[in-house]
């Protein structure tokens, strides 16, 4: 059975990659069908499972498969003919699930219309059931109104908890709150109750418990050693670097140095080409695989670029203050060692650090561009300067 875990992984995808389409886009694969967009209100009658994600989702039918839903704000009008998962802001559900409803909200409600055949499991802020459950129940909520026939066993946990006229529970119900709270015979013979008192008190100790195994700010050793550890790092990439590519290195130091503002220009392109690659590789629905990939290199571009930027503005520094124009490897790996700490130390600086850094990922993420430009493209600045030699006569 799909998992609710996985389908929340699926749809949050979905989510991320369509929040800002205006039209709906959908795709099938196998009997899967799924919907995504900014705003949905989609008639679905799907033959296998149903996977739903937008801002607002709206949607009625049938499904004869598994019915998926993610949102803010969510209306489920869809007959459900296997289970029924969905997570959202407001979520309200009108139609009937043919076996297991897991649901979870800030505001969670399932209305009289809404018969779930097997069993129950909703979490939410406030938690209003009046659509009967065949099978057991189980709801964690800070607010849980029950006003449903309840077919088997219900078990809820809530800081308050209220009961409706319709209120009828056929199994054992168990419930937990701060304090006691009469039950109507109506609802459950006394025999069948079960009160297992929650203190609000133990649930605090225990967190706090919990917190003193891990300290809230890190100790000055380890922010040191976590530093140290970073350097290394980046001290290491310096040395691969300059003993299997120094000339193409060398290459994009002098790109920076020449045309810095390009550069930036270069780096913004790129940056933005970058992040452009996750929303576009995941419209494609098949390429949703391909996301966490998209996302890593993101991250291994980002580190390179902020590592060139350090050692391309250091060399800079370093030659203007008189350094040698052509100095050994060790020198190279000093000096940027000495802006890997020195930019490190800027980050002490609200705003200054956070441009400085950036700054410095444009650098070097735009050297990687114009690189990348030139080896597709050729050079176009010795056309250039052909072109505009002047004529000898």
């Amino acid at each position: 059975m799909f998992t609710f875990t996985h389908a929340l992984a699926v749809l949050a995808a979905l989510g991320m990659s369509t929040a800002s389409l205006a039209d709906t886009v959908s795709a099938r694969n196998g009997d899967d069908t799924f919907f995504a967009g900014s705003q949905l209100s989609q008639s679905v009658d799907t033959v296998g499972d149903t996977f739903m994600a937008a801002r607002s989702v709206n949607v009625d039918g049938a499904t004869q498969g598994d019915l998926h839903i993610a949102g803010l704000d969510i209306s489920v009008n869809t007959d459900v003919v296997e289970d029924l998962y969905a997570m959202g802001g407001t979520l309200v559900v009108r139609s009937a699930v043919a076996e297991d409803m897991t649901a979870a909200g800030l505001s969670l409600r399932t209305e009289s219309s809404s018969l779930t055949q097997g069993n129950a499991r909703l979490l939410g802020n406030t938690v209003t059931i009046e659509g009967p459950v065949q099978g057991a129940l189980s709801v964690i909520g800070r607010d849980v109104i029950l006003n449903a026939a309840i077919g088997g066993d219900a078990r809820i946990l809530a800081q308050t908890l209220t009961f409706g006229p319709d209120a009828v529970v056929s199994g054992t119900l168990t419930y937990s709150t701060e304090g006691k709270i009469p039950v109507p015979d109506r609802v459950a013979p006394a025999d069948r109750v079960v009160f297992e008192k929650i203190a609000g008190g133990r649930v605090w100790e225990e967190w706090q418990d919990m917190g003193k195994d891990m300290p809230a700010f890190p100790t000055f050793m380890s922010i040191l050693f976590g530093f140290a550890i970073a350097l290394l790092f980046f001290l290491v990439l310096g040395a691969l670097m300059l003993g299997f590519m120094p000339k193409r290195l060398a290459k994009m130091r002098r790109s920076i140095a020449e045309a810095p503002g390009q550069s930036l220009l270069l780096g913004v392109i790129g940056l933005s080409v970058l992040f452009g690659m996750v929303p576009i590789t995941a419209m494609t629905i098949v390429g949703l695989p391909f996301v966490p990939v998209v996302l890593l290199a993101i991250v291994v571009l980002w580190t390179l670029g902020y590592a060139l930027g350090a050692y391309s503005v250091s060399m800079r520094l370093w030659s203007a203050l008189g350094g040698s124009d052509e100095p050994s490897n060790v020198a190279r790996l000093l000096v940027f060692a000495a802006a890997i700490i020195f930019v490190a130390l800027l980050n002490f600086i609200p705003f200054v650090g956070w441009v400085a850094n950036f700054t410095l990922v444009l650098l070097g993420i735009g050297a990687m561009t114009r690189s990348v430009f030139q080896s597709l493209l050729g050079n176009p600045d010795v056309a250039l300067d052909v072109d505009l030699k002047p004529l000898e006569e």
